[in-house]
């Protein structure tokens, strides 16, 4: 026995494939996946610099190292959300399928 789809059906299952797609792409965007982990790290290092003994300063010649590298890690991944969030991915017209392009 065989199905037949209409038109229709296989319009929406399309679109709903584009959605869910869209939805990754957006998801699993590079920017997201940096700035995510340097916020995390830049915390930890930051956490560090705070506690940090006066022995371990003075290895570093005076300068809290961790502290500095930590906020420096902190901005740099808050600079990476904020420009995700600001210049979200677009997601790729809905007649365009990857791998149909035409050559010249």
């Amino acid at each position: 026995m065989s199905e037949f789809y209409s038109d229709k059906d296989v319009q929406r299952e399309v679109t709903e494939l584009q959605g869910k797609s869209a939805t990754a792409a957006r998801l699993f965007d590079i920017r997201r996946i940096i700035g995510g982990l340097f916020v995390v790290y830049g915390v930890i290092v930051t956490i560090a610099g705070f506690t940090a003994s006066d022995a371990d300063i003075d290895k570093a010649e005076g300068v809290n190292i961790n502290l500095w590298t930590g906020l420096g890690m902190l901005l740099l991944g808050l600079f990476f959300l904020a420009w995700l969030k600001l210049r979200p991915a677009a997601p790729p017209p809905p007649d365009v399928v990857p791998g149909d392009e035409t050559r010249e």
